[in-house]
């Protein structure tokens, strides 16, 4: 039974620390992760019964293991367990199982000649891996719409010199997602309901031999409600106000969206073409309101993400009653209100927030209602900016969000 060595895995992903100190919201955060890389939607509660934090005494679903281990770059479970023979037979999280002990001199033998084994193996394998040469094949990508979602991408490939049938696409910036594509073919096609900056890859024998850029822009503000299948779009008509974008009751009232027992994720998206505007120096500016007042939104949390080429920023707002579960990133940083005092990005989100970050040379600080609230420096690589998102739980509004580059120039989005 290979589950906790995928349940290892994903933990190693999300870097989140041990599984056994997770709490309720770092549950809600592998939620949200997995849905936003492969569009599969798992509750909380059934990612908590996985890792045993819920009393289980069934296996899990099939289901759910095909969508755990494409979380983490496999075809699905079996493709999953086909890459790891060897592990032990180990308990499942959530279920007892009684284990023979072996004696401490056979255990270490055991484990010496196992190991021994697959030295040899995977040397083996090393040494008749056929070498991959880049330039004997090629990948490249057309988007069916210039702008907007959802949209089409065809994949144009030729992988007819592999020396194996191992070969992939990655169709997003996750190198563990990808997409098995016959040898001989010479197209593929991946429907987007997102927006978003990816780096897709052709992978032949787990080598990378071609890269290609791919945005998915919006055609200005785009609103819509996220969901477990496809996602409920607003034309910018809808969501278009005299002060911004913004998605309140009487447009979900319209659509025919629930607003109870749970509140509707509502997300605002401007991605483009931004020119030279690097994540390095910049500055950036917006101010916010949450309007719903649902009982599943007490603490009005927000987040605001700066989505950069294959790097994120995500500044979390919440009421500050509730500034005890936030979690932020920044450019390789990931700052935990466990860990971290996050007590400055507490606000009345039922009132106008504003948020502003200024960044020189890759050293930021970050203001709520122009209140210094963090200052860190960048880990990562410049690279350009793209857009913006907004995740609001329920009513949302956006008042304004505006860049300011290097040379001082103000762009207006």
């Amino acid at each position: 039974m290979a589950i906790p060595s995928l349940l290892a895995e994903i933990e190693e992903k999300l870097n989140r620390g041990k599984s056994e100190n997770w709490t309720q919201y770092d549950f809600e955060q592998l939620s949200e992760m997995i849905f936003e890389a492969i569009h599969v939607r798992l509750s909380v509660t059934t990612l908590k019964r996985i890792w045993g934090k819920v009393k289980n005494t069934h296996k899990p679903a099939v289901q759910t293991l095909n969508t755990l281990s494409q979380f983490v770059g496999y075809v699905d479970w079996r493709d999953f367990e086909q890459n790891h023979p060897y592990q032990d037979k180990l308990e499942v999280p959530g279920t007892k199982t009684k284990r023979k002990r072996l004696p401490t001199a056979r255990l270490v033998w055991s484990f010496a000649g196992v190991l021994v084994v697959c030295i040899i193996y995977f040397g083996f394998l090393q040494m008749m891996e056929p070498n991959v040469n880049p330039v004997e094949y090629s990948f490249s990508l057309s988007k069916i719409k210039t702008t907007g979602v959802p949209n089409s991408v065809v994949f144009s490939y030729d992988a007819s010199n592999s020396p194996s049938d191992s070969v992939y696409i990655v169709q997003t910036w996750d190198i563990r997602r990808k997409t098995l594509v016959p040898k001989n073919g010479k197209k593929h096609s991946a429907i987007y309901y997102y927006p978003g900056f990816f780096n897709t890859k052709l992978i032949i024998n787990n080598e990378v031999v071609s890269n290609q850029d791919l945005q998915i822009s919006t055609d200005g503000w785009l609103g819509l409600i996220e969901t477990p299948d496809k996602p409920i779009y607003f034309s910018r008509e809808e969501i278009q106000s005299t002060e911004g974008v913004k998605v309140d009751g009487d447009l979900l009232q319209t659509h025919q969206i629930a607003s109870s027992p749970s509140s509707p994720k509502v997300r605002f998206f401007n991605q483009q073409d931004l020119g030279g505007l690097m994540n390095d120096t910049y500055e950036f500016e917006t101010e916010i309101r949450n309007l719903n007042q649902g009982s599943d939104n007490l603490c009005h949390y927000v987040e605001v993400l700066i989505q950069c080429k294959n790097d994120i920023i995500i500044i979390p707002l919440a009421d500050s009653a509730c500034i005890g579960d936030l979690g932020l990133a920044y450019l390789g940083h990931y700052l935990e209100s466990k860990y971290e005092d996050l007590s400055g990005f507490g606000a009345d989100l039922g009132e106008w927030t504003k948020l502003k970050i200024t960044s020189r040379n890759g050293k930021a600080e970050i203001f709520v209602n122009d209140s210094s609230a963090m200052e860190l420096t960048a880990k990562n690589t410049p690279v350009g900016i793209v857009g913006v998102q907004y995740r609001f739980i329920g009513e949302g509004e956006v008042r304004y969000a505006k860049f300011r580059d290097k040379n001082g120039q103000v762009i207006q989005l």
